[in-house]
């Protein structure tokens, strides 16, 4: 029977030429190579090498056997530095869904980053509504998932993230423009562009305004907010949306503001309750909140009204 040290001692002899330098290379002594090799050719009943004065020559044999050797010391090389890069967060592929408000601008420029620092790393990124979200997390089709809060599951784990309210959007030239935090009773009688419901966002958004007893002209409904976006900026009346996608649309002339009464956006982090997250996953996981902190304390600066306090983090089963 063959093992594998004598297969070690045969690739280092013909990658170095000599019994010498193998031993060298393998940091062992010459006659431990010597009768290592001498093992090999008495197991495989093959001469593996012949002597030619001092030196010593492969056969044909021992260049074809070579050759099947090698490729099998490259595999597990690459498995070892696979595993390297592994434990090193450099490699690996995560499948990552979001709903549309972060998957279209936010996340896509994190990702990029995130991507920019791991050549290795392949991401699989996929958006659609909260409830199918939910359901690629809880079959395994993603790793992590990013939804509107409340997301209820036996087979996912909910994280919610606190801290980011949703904001005003106004046109361009707007005279509620001059100030610098709007409040329900500046909506009376505006055209208002409202998300369909049912959403959370949507629902919260009415609450507020029979609270205060403030009629808006509903002039259109969209399932986006990034059409909501759209179409303020393009000069047709107003609304509150979630930050991430209002940020996107100020460079088109978009006017963001802070509300008042606040109201939370809030976001669902799901994963799987049966499986940890890989290391890549918790790489990606602590990276997004970073980067949410950071959006959120820049991006409220608009208007001259910060947002106090951190983002918070609660899990739920």
């Amino acid at each position: 029977m063959i093992n594998p040290r004598q297969i070690e001692a045969f690739r280092a002899v013909m990658l170095t030429g000599g019994i010498t330098a193998a031993a060298e290379l393998l940091n062992i002594s010459q006659p431990a190579v010597s009768r290592l090799i001498g093992d090999l050719q008495y197991a495989l009943k093959l001469t593996l090498f012949e002597r030619r004065g001092p030196r010593i020559a492969p056969t044909s044999e021992a260049i074809s056997l070579y050759q099947v050797v090698d490729r099998a010391f490259v595999g597990l090389e690459l498995i070892e530095q696979t595993a390297r890069d592994l434990t090193a967060r450099r490699s690996g592929t995560l499948r990552v869904a979001a709903m549309p408000a972060l998957g279209v601008g936010f996340l896509p420029r994190y990702v990029a980053r995130f991507l920019a620092e791991r050549p290795r790393v392949d991401i699989a990124l996929r958006g659609s509504t909260s409830p199918i979200i939910l359901d690629w997390v809880a079959t395994g089709q993603c790793e992590l998932g990013f939804a509107h809060t409340p997301i209820e599951h036996a087979a996912v784990l909910t994280e919610k993230i606190h801290g980011l309210p949703a904001v005003a959007i106004l046109p361009p030239g707007h005279p509620l423009a001059a100030k610098d935090v709007l409040v329900p009773k500046d909506f009376e009688g505006e055209s208002f562009i409202s998300t369909t419901p049912p959403t959370l966002l949507r629902y919260r958004i009415d609450t507020i305004f029979a609270d205060h007893d403030v009629s808006r002209v509903m002039r259109v409904e969209t399932q986006l907010t990034m059409n909501a976006c759209a179409m303020v900026a393009a000069g047709h009346g107003m609304s509150i949306v979630d930050p991430f996608t209002a940020q996107d649309y100020v460079p088109h002339g978009l006017v963001v503001r802070p509300f008042e009464p606040r109201i939370g956006f809030d976001i669902a982090i799901l994963r799987s309750a049966q499986v940890p997250l890989s290391m890549i996953a918790e790489d990606f996981l602590a990276g997004f909140l970073e980067e949410a902190t950071r959006f959120r304390d820049n991006f409220f600066g608009i208007g001259g009204a910060g947002i106090a306090g951190q983002l918070v983090r609660g899990t739920e089963l």
